[in-house]
């Protein structure tokens, strides 16, 4: 990789680091939210809802990816920076439970277009052999933020409350902007897509390994997004568990799954230099993390806390192995003339995986008075996710697209 395509990265990573400390933030405030609007466990997990309708279905429907595609993703990432940065901002400011679910909605739209851009410059600027390293650098940031914001969260909530911290992180993630708009404006990749024509959206849809991608991460994110929202209404409301302490665990387990997202993306890399197939190393990694992430199904069940938090542990370290490599094999199979709207569409029917784990859990907990049954759904989806890679995925090289010559 050249100089400038390591500064475009950098950039890149600390986007999504910002991105996931936005998005995961009203799961940090939970507690405190539920306390001052009187909310029940259903109403918590429709407000932890609220972001990923937007997202999901802005994604869903192809808007992001014909934004990422059709204009300059300079502009195109900046713009839903801002917005979604904003609409952080307006959280904290703005009075009223409605008020703060129509923000949520906001923050979603914002950050539906983050995911189409990152993969539209991926697969134009990023070499196929170094990809695995790129996008665990991207994914370690993803995990990164939610666990340095509920460290940095945790003292900010504390001290200044819930709306505050809402403000400050707005501002900071603003301040992204200014380095974006200084280093990036000659780049290759912060060029609209001129006159190449993508594959439609209906011949997407009707190529089997897509839809493969598409239920295996739909699955994937749902272990991920009930973890990201639920986990610490779990440590305090059902192990007991202090503020501090619910920091300090979740934060682990977040620099957990960082810390084997690029052990994973570095070995997977180093691999396929030595001559291992994209096929076999990418499959390889993704379905054994999804299977190592089942590992969580004892955790709300078993009573003696030191095992329950090693459980845990290892299944987050087991799903940092997965999000290193899942996104590589779709920037392969889609091409530079396919990614941006296939990953559009993946990552909005990933997406649908945020809604279904906020309201299943949220129900599965209020109708139990246990948070062990959601332990159970998660494994059990996750486990799906690591057939649907592995069967329905076929060979890790790109599709050949009408109109397109591949070498």
């Amino acid at each position: 990789m050249t100089r400038a395509q390591w500064i475009l990265l950098a950039l890149l990573v600390a986007s999504i680091f910002l991105n996931y400390i936005d998005r995961s933030n009203v799961s940090l405030a939970a507690p405190l939210i539920q306390k001052e609007f009187s909310l029940s466990p259903a109403a918590l997990g429709r407000l932890f809802s609220a972001f990923f309708w937007t997202y999901a279905l802005m994604q869903l429907f192809g808007i992001s990816g014909w934004l990422a595609d059709r204009f300059p993703v300079r502009y195109v990432l900046g713009g839903a920076l801002l917005v979604w940065s904003a609409a952080t901002v307006g959280a904290g400011l703005l009075t009223g439970f409605t008020s703060l679910f129509a923000m949520r909605l906001l923050v979603g739209a914002g950050e539906s277009l983050a995911y189409p851009c990152y993969s539209r410059i991926f697969a134009t600027d990023i070499p196929l052999e170094a990809r695995g390293r790129a996008n665990a650098l991207l994914d370690a940031a993803s995990k990164l933020g939610p666990a340095v914001g509920t460290l940095l969260g945790g003292l900010l909530l504390v001290r200044m409350g819930w709306r505050m911290f809402f403000v400050v992180l707005g501002i900071v993630s603003i301040a992204w902007l200014v380095p974006w708009f200084v280093l990036t404006p000659k780049h290759q990749a912060m060029a609209a897509n001129g006159p190449i024509v993508s594959p439609g959206t209906l011949q997407i849809l009707t190529t089997r390994s897509a839809w493969g991608a598409f239920l295996g991460h739909f699955c994937g994110n749902y272990f991920w997004f009930f973890l990201l929202t639920w986990l610490p209404d779990y440590l305090v409301s059902g192990r007991g568990f202090s503020m501090q302490q619910m920091v300090r665990i979740s934060s682990g387990a977040y620099f957990a799954m960082a810390g084997a997202t690029l052990l994973a993306g570095w070995i997977s890399d180093a691999w396929i230099v030595r001559g291992g197939s994209p096929t076999r190393v990418r499959k390889t990694v993704v379905v054994f993390g999804l299977v190592a992430s089942t590992l969580v199904l004892p955790v709300a069940i078993i009573q003696d806390q030191r095992i329950s938090l090693g459980l845990l542990l290892m299944a987050c370290l087991g799903f940092g192995a997965y999000t290193s490599n899942h996104w590589a094999i779709t920037q392969t199979l889609a091409g530079p003339m396919a990614a941006a709207r296939w990953t559009s569409l993946q990552n909005g029917i990933g997406n649908l995986s945020g809604i279904a784990a906020s309201w299943i859990t949220g129900v599965a907990v209020e109708r139990s008075h246990s948070h062990a049954s959601a332990f159970v759904i998660a494994a059990l989806v996750a486990l799906t996710g690591a057939a649907m890679w592995g069967l329905v995925v076929g060979p890790v090289r790109q599709v050949r697209w009408a109109g397109e010559e591949v070498a």
